[in-house]
């Protein structure tokens, strides 16, 4: 849609992912360039994770809450299956990364890493404990805190609420749902000027020097990401479809799995999921509730980069450890 000024009408016309890799190389350039401008920079980057960082949670909340409000009494959502797939895709994940974090032992440099002074949990009861606790906190802190376990768990409990309300008021909460995820999209048109930001502090914070040191680091990290979305995801997918996937994941890379990986954030990226699922006509019971649930419990790349780092971490260290415990 034309708005009437030429330039806006001409960066519409350039895909959002062109978009931040342009960003991206311009950030390079500035960082290099001039290194107090692109520190200056940096506050884009800043102010675009910040907003994403606010909206995320209040997003997770109002989806599920509208999303089982809305929910038809005898209609099936297929919500089980779904689930169960989500295990296996971030298990996958997990395990990927720890027997590269094996083949590939990787050294990283760890800044003050004496001054930890974090008390690890004693054991399985007492991270079992906490997961409880973050069930039923303040459901006001769990948004502000970004406790998204919290936040799943008081949307479902206000979303089966909701669904012996009147029609008028489950309406409204379908339309608050819908505004904060145009709130969303605003959002994410702004990735472009925040990876720019980002990239441009973070070269001029630590030279390209830096980024060649962390080279092997970085190569274990996407070679992992890259081996889950082009072997182990279309494996998943098949084993659904019956058919090719690669179609199916290649469009669902292009058009959601790019946004979310500059992005960095799977709960900013559930508008776009959704819009995709809708394109792809699926069931909209079905993925009303099963991509809000999925952003915060099916990460692949937060898991792979989590154990990747933490491997690599006790590597640095010295540590042994055996592939069970890892």
């Amino acid at each position: 849609m034309a708005s009437g000024n030429p330039v806006i009408d001409a960066v519409n016309r350039i895909s959002l992912v062109q978009q931040i890799v342009v960003g991206l190389v311009l950030g390079m350039v500035l960082a290099w360039l001039s290194p107090s401008a692109g520190l200056a920079a940096g506050l884009l980057g800043s102010l675009f994770v910040g907003a994403l960082k606010a909206v995320a949670p209040v997003l997770v909340f109002v989806l599920v809450t509208a999303a089982i409000a809305q929910h038809q009494k005898g209609s099936e959502a297929h919500i089980k299956p779904i689930i169960l797939l989500y295990a296996i895709g971030t298990f996958s994940a997990a395990l990927c990364a720890v027997i590269a974090g094996f083949v590939f032992p990787t050294e990283i440099a760890l800044v003050n890493a004496g001054t930890v002074d974090t008390t690890p949990p004693s054991g399985i009861a007492e991270v079992m404990k906490t997961l409880l606790m973050n069930l039923v906190a303040n459901p006001v802190g769990a948004i502000a805190n970004a406790n998204y376990i919290g936040i799943l768990a008081w949307a479902i409990v206000l979303g089966f609420a909701l669904r012996n309300a009147s029609e008028n008021t489950r309406i409204m909460v379908a339309d608050f749902a819908e505004a904060v995820s145009k709130v969303v999209k605003w959002v994410i048109r702004f990735a472009p000027l925040g990876i720019f930001g980002l990239v441009s502090a973070t070269i001029a914070e630590t030279g390209f020097d830096a980024l060649v040191g962390y080279a092997r680091l970085l190569a274990v990290l996407l070679g992992c990401m890259l081996f889950i979305a082009l072997v182990v995801n279309p494996i998943i997918v098949w084993t659904q479809i019956r058919r090719n996937p690669y179609p199916l994941v290649f469009t669902c890379l292009r058009e959601s799995g790019v946004t979310a990986f500059f992005t960095r954030s799977s709960a900013a990226n559930i508008p776009v999921n959704m819009a995709l699922a809708k394109k792809l006509g699926l069931h909209e019971d079905t993925y009303s509730i099963s991509i809000p649930l999925g952003a915060t419990v099916n990460m692949a790349g937060a898991a792979i980069t989590i154990t990747v780092l933490s491997m690599a971490a006790a590597h640095t260290q010295g540590i042994q450890i055996d592939f069970a415990t890892a």
